[in-house]
This record gives C-alpha cells, sequence and structure tokens, in this order.
C-alpha cells in the first residue's frame, strides 16, 4: 500500500495510506537511500510503500522508499557529519523571520535560502510581528525587502497577533505543500494557529532571559489543509548547518552571483581576490547588495572552520 509520512519520531512514524487512513509505522531494517549518511532515513513528506500488519492496531511495515523530488536538509545538531532531512517532497518554503523579540539574523536567512536553492526549492521569507516594529525596524525591512525582491524571492510583511497580512499569506499555501521554518519564537505555530485553529498547535512565549524562543515543536509534523495543501511544521531551528555544499559552488547559490559569474575571468574563481572577477565588479557597481557578499564570506568562513 502506497502512503506518505506526515510524523516522524525517531523509530516510529505515522503515514497516510491513500485510503485516508493514519498508520503507526516502522521500518524493515536498516535503509541506505542514494549512499546518504542521514540521522533520519525517513523524512516527513517522503512517499513509502508499506505492508499493513495489523488493521485493528493500525500499524504497518515500511519496506519502500519512493524516490524523492527534493529535501531539505541541516547538519545533525547532534553530529556534525551526519545529515538530518528536515522535510521531503515540497513545492515551497516559507521562512519565518523576525527583526525584534527575537531577532533573525541575515546570515541565518542567506543560509537557508541557500539550502532551498540547492534543492531547487522556491522559498517566500514572512517577517512577522511588524506590530513591535518602530521606524527603524521598519527601514530595515525595507532594506531587506529590496535586496531579497531584486533576486527573485517573494517578501513579505505581517502581524500575526494583529492579524495583518495573515490572509496573503495563506493565500500562498492553496493547494502546496509547504514547509514553515525559522527560529523558535517567530510566530510559526501561532501563525498557524491563526489560520488553521482546528490544528491546536502548542505556542510559547519567547523567554525573558535569552530572548530566544521556547522549543515547542520537537518533531517536525504534516497537516492536511481544510482545503487542498498542507503544511510542515518543524521544530523551531536555532541554526541551520549547510549539508553537500562544497566551497567551490557556494557561490551557484546566490542568484544575484550565479548571473555574473560566466563573467568571471578564472572558471574556479571563489569572487575573494582574483583578477577580473565579475562578481566583485557587480559588487562594486551595486548590482549585488553588499549585505549578501558579507553573508557569502562569512558562509565561507565557517566552511573553513568545519573543515
Amino acid at each position: 500500500m502506497k502512503a506518505r509520512i506526515y510524523k516522524s519520531t525517531g523509530s516510529w512514524y505515522v503515514a497516510k495510506a491513500e485510503t485516508g487512513k493514519m498508520y503507526n509505522a516502522r521500518i524493515k531494517g536498516v535503509f541506505k537511500i542514494g549512499g546518504l549518511t542521514s540521522t533520519n532515513p525517513i523524512a516527513v513528506g517522503d512517499e513509502v510503500d508499506m505492508q499493513i500488519e495489523d488493521v485493528l492496531e493500525e500499524s504497518a511495515m515500511i519496506d519502500t522508499i519512493c524516490d524523492r523530488k527534493n529535501y531539505v536538509a541541516r547538519v545533525s545538531p547532534h553530529n556534525k557529519h551526519q545529515h538530518h532531512i528536515i522535510a521531503a517532497n515540497l513545492d515551497q518554503s516559507l521562512l519565518f523571520a523576525t527583526l525584534k523579540d527575537p531577532k533573525t539574523s541575515q546570515g541565518f536567512i542567506d543560509r537557508f535560502l541557500i539550502s532551498c536553492e540547492a534543492y531547487h526549492i522556491p522559498a517566500i521569507i514572512v517577517f512577522n510581528k511588524s506590530d513591535l516594529y518602530k521606524q527603524k525596524e521598519l527601514d530595515h525591512f525595507a532594506h531587506l525587502q529590496k535586496i531579497y525582491s531584486s533576486i527573485g524571492y517573494q517578501v513579505m510583511l505581517c502581524s500575526v497577533e494583529k492579524n495583518s497580512g495573515v490572509a496573503e499569506i495563506a493565500a500562498l499555501l492553496e493547494g502546496k505543500t509547504t514547509l514553515l521554518s525559522g527560529h523558535s519564537g517567530v510566530g510559526k505555530s501561532t501563525f498557524i494557529n491563526s489560520v488553521f485553529p482546528s490544528l491546536e498547535l502548542r505556542t510559547q512565549e519567547v523567554s525573558g532571559w535569552s530572548g530566544k524562543g521556547m522549543h515547542t515543536t520537537t518533531f517536525a509534523e504534516m497537516f492536511d489543509l481544510p482545503t487542498s495543501g498542507a503544511i510542515i511544521d518543524t521544530p523551531g531551528i536555532r541554526e541551520l548547518g549547510l549539508v553537500d555544499i562544497s566551497k567551490q559552488e557556494l557561490a551557484h547559490y546566490f542568484p544575484e552571483m550565479r548571473a555574473q559569474m560566466s563573467s568571471c575571468h578564472f572558471n574556479n574563481c571563489m569572487h575573494i581576490e582574483e583578477p577580473g572577477c565579475a562578481v566583485k565588479r557587480a559588487l562594486e557597481e551595486g548590482k549585488i547588495a553588499a549585505d549578501r557578499y558579507v553573508s557569502y564570506l562569512n558562509i565561507l568562513t565557517t566552511m573553513d572552520a568545519a573543515h
């Protein structure tokens, strides 16, 4: 029987069969998928084949994972040499960010976008908590919106608390499988509750002493939307370690750099000190935002540190 994974707890999975019935499922033996060393061989969103073991107990055994259209992975929080697949078979991703309480760094946003670019997943950036923003934050939002819109990303502003801009974001989810991500405390679960109250997700306040959100979602989980489509809610991510991306490839995942690279003097140009670098020239001409170039250099430096 074909099924789709809705929840993964590490050892057990919740799978929805094509009949619409939910089963608790286990995996048979050890899965190695395409040589990928992952802490979780099966991820939320995966399509699988399974055998029903006990109809009354609603239990099943997964014996095959179907080929993935795409997936988003990060470095495992527990082992930097292993991957953790966040979700698979996505139509788009939606990153919740905030400019205040807690503040999402541009470096985190850029890492998330790189992960999506690497796996060909369209990404939308939603800045929440606009009701808390004073002129300084609004100016900063306008600056970020200009940068990201100019390179092809959709950028939105909302206040889930005041129900401002929420309907427009909900409309983007129709008929698609969307990964919702972001730091803890950015209002992801509050957004889901406001748009789909029947899901009754737990939310938690940002912790006062650290300014960081408290973790409430411990495993990724998929929910069907009332009309059509599904959302995958993920645990709040503190850091996003990139996987399977070499230093030489990194610039390819910055769309504005990718557009210039073919004009570089050297085909293995790293866009740092090399003569005849088209990326550096575009930076000087204002075609590439300085903030994004700084992000690129910072990520390269962390890649040096990791090896």
